[in-house]
C-alpha cells in the first residue's frame, strides 16, 4: 500500500498511459507505409493521359503495364524518400517550388475585370503602353571611308543639288544596305538602327527639308523628315486585350506574394551571416586567386 502511494510509480503510470495513447491514435491516423493502394481514379488517369498521348485507348495488356509501372514508380519514389533521396536536389526543390505555385493560383479566383478597374491600371502605368513617336524620313547615305577628307565638301555639295528642284534624292550618295526612306519608322527603331544620336538630331529637324549632315552609326546622311507622329497614352478600347492580360498578371503576382507571405509566417528564419573578418578574408583570396 505505501508503494502504491510513491509519486514516482504514479509519474511512471501516467506517462505509460499518455504514451500508448499517442501510438494508438498515430497508428488510427496513419496508412502503414508498405500498403500501397491504386484506386479507381489513379488508373483512369493513367488511362486518361496514355490516350492523350497516343491518340487511342489503351489495350488490356496496355493497361495492366500502365499499372505495373505506377506501382514500380510509387515503390522507387517511397524508397527515395526514405533514403533521403529528395533532399537538397535543385530539380526536386523547384520541382516543388512550381507545384506549390500553381496551388497559389488554383486558389485565386479569376475574376472578369471591370472597365473602371482597366481605365485605372491604364492611368497607373501610361508607360507600359505608352505609344511610342514614329516618324516617315528619307535620307542619303555618305561613306566616311570612301570619301575621306572630302566628307565635308561633297555633304554640302549634295546637301545645294538636294535643296534645289527636280533632283531625284534616291540617285545620290554612296550605295548601301539602307533603304532610301523609311516610313512611320518608331523612334526606338530609330535609335537601334541608326543610333542614339542621329535619333536625338532626326526629332530635332524641321519638317519638309533636306538638312544635314548627320552623323549615324553608319557614316554620315543627309536627311528629309516628312510626318511625325507624336507619342502618346492610347484609349482602353485602343489596348483593351493587353491592359486585361497586364492587369491579370499584376493580380495573379499580388496573390502569389500575399500566399506566400502567408506561408512564411510559419517558419523562423535564420540567415547566418559571414563574420566582417571573414568576409574580408573571403574577399581577398577571391581577389588574389590566379
Amino acid at each position: 500500500m505505501k508503494v502504491l502511494r510513491e509519486p514516482l510509480l504514479h509519474f511512471l503510470l501516467l506517462g505509460a498511459v499518455i504514451f500508448g495513447a499517442y501510438r494508438f491514435l498515430s497508428n488510427e491516423r496513419t496508412t502503414p507505409p508498405g500498403n500501397i493502394v491504386i484506386t479507381q481514379g489513379r488508373i483512369e488517369a493513367l488511362v486518361a493521359a496514355f490516350t492523350r498521348t497516343w491518340q487511342r485507348s489503351p489495350t488490356a495488356s496496355e493497361r495492366e503495364g500502365l499499372i505495373r509501372d505506377y506501382i514500380r514508380e510509387e515503390v522507387y519514389v517511397r524508397e527515395a524518400i526514405a533514403l533521403g533521396l529528395d533532399q537538397d536536389d535543385m530539380v526536386i526543390r523547384r520541382r516543388l517550388r512550381q507545384k506549390v505555385e500553381f496551388v497559389s493560383e488554383g486558389l485565386t479566383a479569376q475574376t472578369e475585370p471591370t472597365d473602371g478597374q482597366l481605365q485605372a491600371y491604364l492611368t497607373a502605368h501610361p508607360d507600359a503602353f505608352r505609344v511610342e513617336p514614329r516618324i516617315t524620313f528619307r535620307q542619303v547615305f555618305l561613306s566616311p571611308h570612301r570619301r575621306g577628307d572630302n566628307l565635308s565638301r561633297d555633304a554640302a555639295r549634295l546637301l545645294a543639288r538636294l535643296q534645289g528642284a527636280g533632283t531625284d534624292p534616291d540617285t545620290l550618295g554612296d550605295s548601301s544596305l539602307l533603304d532610301h526612306k523609311f516610313d512611320a519608322m518608331p523612334a526606338s527603331l530609330v535609335a537601334g538602327q541608326f543610333g542614339d544620336q542621329f535619333a536625338a538630331v532626326l526629332g530635332e529637324l524641321p519638317s519638309g527639308q533636306w538638312r544635314g549632315p548627320v552623323a549615324s552609326t553608319y557614316g554620315t546622311h543627309l536627311v528629309r523628315v516628312g510626318d511625325r507622329t507624336e507619342g502618346r497614352v492610347p484609349t482602353l478600347d485602343e489596348v483593351r486585350d493587353v491592359v486585361r492580360r497586364d492587369w491579370t498578371n499584376a493580380q495573379q503576382a499580388e496573390a502569389d506574394e500575399k500566399f506566400y507571405q502567408e506561408l512564411l509566417q510559419r517558419y523562423t528564419v535564420t540567415v547566418e551571416r559571414q563574420h566582417p573578418v571573414m568576409a574580408t578574408e573571403t574577399a581577398q583570396r577571391t581577389q588574389t586567386r590566379p
